[in-house]
């Protein structure tokens, strides 16, 4: 069985993700973070869902099987694992969530002590670990060694205490009114508490969880309903989360939803102006629209592009020496605040750009056009290997004679392809697209 994805280990939750599998990827993990071990301890968070109890108590038996201490912070976003992790001293964070699936997935994702995703020779170590059953049983601990498990409440106040001083201090909230939609997950209070603390009147949606209904026709996958709030409202600037609050989506006081490369766009050139973006670089991955990149050109900056996943999104902001990046979906990085996208982290930073600028949601996010661009996500049975379906080659060789843009790729936490393309000609588009989503649907049938 295959573990990692394009963002930690994700599946069906009783399936994929049982208890047993849970418990050895816990002893696999304890395993593997032996050899660094500094503080014997380890972070465990969760979003919202039900089967979230059931994951947390087999991480927790399995981590402490191997000796490790385990601290329990309950419901917390995925960027405040990442930063407790790195406050609180321990050798690695874990996220019990799976993002903007539904409720019934569930998902794990790792942190090392300084708040960095694992890689992808840290995940294929634990895999390795996971199937060698014979490795696992000869490392339990007995007597004194055995680990323990805390549960502590409080430190929701610590990545309040971060987030808002990720906001400049010069500037409030005061008289403004701001929609958040929290999907019902993670952040369903600390959002809100961030945004009153600041001065802002906020009006509230998608604030309780009930351990079913995570992202359930809300949150930045489905921002429809914050839309029309912010237009009954008369609000200046809606926001929506996704489970885990690491992603954002912006909705403007007309009830526009802002394209994420578009908000990219404005940020960065933003940061530049302010004289905090490093080096002149942006990174943001394959998917981006190529009006983001020439955008970027056009005020002296390149973007530099990754592969999907704001895992791999910092890994090249890093390579690069830049200290902003994203992704159109709308994971958003300021590393100099956060080390993971992170929901409130750059809705902060949203509205002090157009505090700065005394511009409208609706002024400040919309500086460029971008180019035509359509993505179909396709359910598939199998992932064959793309380049060994027959004819594959022709159609790409086709698409790009016709002067567009392609990505091609297997969605690496459901079953579906996602198809992009991308050209300056709507209506070839249209018929572009037509013609490959036929010609994948007949492949993988």
């Amino acid at each position: 069985m295959e573990l990692f994805g394009t963002d930690g280990v994700r599946g069906l939750a009783g399936g994929k993700l049982n208890a047993m599998n849970v418990m050895r990827l816990a002893i696999a993990a304890g395993i593997h973070l032996r050899k660094t071990s500094k503080y014997n301890k380890i972070l465990v968070g969760k979003d919202t869902r039900r089967s979230g109890y059931m994951i947390e108590n087999a991480l927790v038996s399995g981590l402490t099987s191997v000796g490790f201490d385990v601290v329990q912070i309950g419901p917390m976003p995925t960027p405040a694992i990442a930063f407790i992790t790195e406050n609180m001293r321990c050798d690695a964070g874990i996220m019990i969530t799976a993002s903007h699936n539904p409720y019934y997935d569930n998902g794990i994702k790792f942190f090392d002590a300084e708040g960095n995703k694992f890689n992808k020779e840290d995940e294929g170590n634990i895999e390795d670990i996971f199937h060698d059953m014979q490795q696992i049983e000869n490392t339990f601990v007995t007597k004194k060694e055995i680990g323990r498990s805390v549960r502590i409440d409080d430190v929701i106040g610590r990545y309040i205490v971060h987030i808002k001083n990720s906001f400049p201090k010069k500037f409030s909230l005061y008289g403004k009114r701001i929609v958040i939609d929290c999907s019902h997950g993670a952040a369903y209070i600390v959002g809100p508490t961030v945004l009153r603390e600041l001065g802002a009147e906020v009006i509230v949606l998608s604030n309780q969880p009930d351990g079913y209904n995570i992202n359930t026709n809300c949150g930045a996958t489905h921002p429809e309903a914050l839309a029309k709030r912010v237009i009954e409202t008369r609000a200046d600037i809606g926001i929506a989360l996704d489970g885990d609050a690491d992603r954002i989506v912006i909705v403007d006081e007309k009830g526009e939803v802002v394209d994420g490369d578009k908000l990219i766009g404005a940020l960065a050139i933003h940061l530049k102006t302010e004289k905090k973006l490093a080096n002149d670089k942006v990174v943001s991955t394959v998917m981006s629209n190529q009006g983001l990149e020439d955008y970027l050109a056009s005020h002296g900056l390149k973007l530099e592009r990754s592969d999907v996943g704001d895992k791999h999104v910092l890994e090249v902001m890093k390579k690069v020496g830049s200290n902003f990046g994203g992704e159109q979906s709308g994971h958003v990085i300021f590393s100099d605040f956060a080390k993971t996208g992170d929901g409130l982290v750059s809705g902060l930073q949203a509205f002090a750009y157009m505090i700065e600028t005394n511009k409208s949601a609706s002024e400040a996010f919309n500086l460029f056009d971008l180019y035509p661009q359509e993505l179909v996500n396709i359910h598939i049975s199998r992932k064959r290997p793309i380049e060994e379906i027959e004819g594959v080659q022709e159609l790409f060789t086709e698409i790009e004679a016709a002067g567009m843009r392609h990505l091609v790729r297997y969605s690496g936490t459901e079953n579906l392809m996602r198809i992009l393309l991308e050209g300056k000609d709507k209506v070839i588009l249209d018929k572009m697209m037509e013609k490959t989503t036929s010609f994948f649907k007949k492949a993988l049938q």
